[in-house]
C-alpha cells in the first residue's frame, strides 16, 4: 500500500477509529469525520446494515473527494426478533444534543436488559454484525461482512470497549467483550472479522491501481 494514500473512516466514534487503525495498520493515512467538521451528516435510514454502509461510504466520499470506508454495525438479539439491529445506536432514543456517548450506551443497555428480563440463558443468543463498504466518489469498491456469536449477560461487566460490549458475553471465553483487552477483542470481534476479509482485498486493489499508474491519492 502506498504511504500517501488517504482513506476517510466515516465515523466520529474514536473507539471505532482505534479499532480500524489497529486492524488495518498505518500503511495508509487514516482520517475520520472529526477532520471534516463542515461535512453534512449522511442519514442512516437503510433497512439493512449493508444499505447503511453503502450510503455512508458513497455519501462521504462524494462530499470529501476521498475514498471512504464506512461500516454499519449493531447487535442482533434472537429473542427480540433481530432487534435492536440497524437501530442499535438509537435503541433507547436519539442522542440528545450535548449528550455524551457513554450516557447513550448506558440507556441502550438498560432498555435491552429490561426487555430480556426473565429470559433464560439459552434463549439470550445474539450476535454482533458488521458490514463494511469502501467507496470512491463514483462507485462502491469493496464490501465485506463479519459477525461474532454470543449471549446477552444479565448485567453489565467490564469497562472496556463501547456500545453493548459490557453485556455481550462470549461463552467460550467466559467474559463480556468489555472485559477483553484490545488485542483479544480485535481477534474475535465482528469488526475484526470484517476487517480481516477486507485487508487483502484492499491491498490487491491498491496494488493494481499503482501498477496502472493511477493517481496515488484517489
Amino acid at each position: 500500500m502506498a504511504s500517501s494514500r488517504v482513506i476517510l473512516v466515516a465515523t466520529t466514534n474514536p473507539g471505532k477509529v482505534r479499532e480500524l487503525r489497529a486492524l488495518l495498520g498505518d500503511t495508509v493515512q487514516w482520517q475520520s469525520l472529526a477532520d471534516f467538521p463542515g461535512v453534512t451528516e449522511v442519514e442512516e435510514d437503510g433497512a439493512t446494515f449493508a444499505e447503511n454502509a453503502r450510503k455512508k461510504a458513497l455519501g462521504y466520499a462524494q462530499a470529501t473527494g476521498l475514498w471512504t470506508l464506512a461500516d454499519d454495525s449493531g447487535l442482533v438479539v434472537d429473542a427480540l426478533g433481530g432487534a435492536p439491529g440497524v437501530n442499535s445506536a438509537r435503541f433507547a432514543g436519539a442522542r440528545a444534543q450535548g449528550e455524551d456517548r457513554k450516557t447513550v450506551d448506558r440507556r441502550n443497555m438498560e432498555k435491552l436488559l429490561g426487555l430480556l428480563e426473565g429470559v433464560p440463558r439459552e434463549k439470550r443468543t445474539a450476535r454482533f454484525v458488521c458490514y463494511l463498504c469502501l467507496a470512491s466518489p463514483e462507485e462502491v469498491l469493496l464490501e465485506t461482512q463479519g459477525t461474532v456469536e454470543g449471549l446477552i449477560a444479565e448485567e453489565p461487566a467490564g469497562t472496556g470497549g463501547f456500545g453493548y460490549d459490557p453485556v455481550f458475553l462470549v461463552p467460550q471465553l467466559g467474559r463480556t467483550v468489555a472485559q477483553l483487552g484490545e488485542e483479544e477483542k480485535n481477534a474475535i470481534s465482528h469488526r475484526g472479522n470484517a476487517m480481516r476479509r477486507l485487508k487483502p482485498l484492499l491491498a490487491e486493489l491498491l496494488s493494481a491501481l499503482s501498477n496502472k499508474g493511477a493517481d496515488r491519492r484517489y
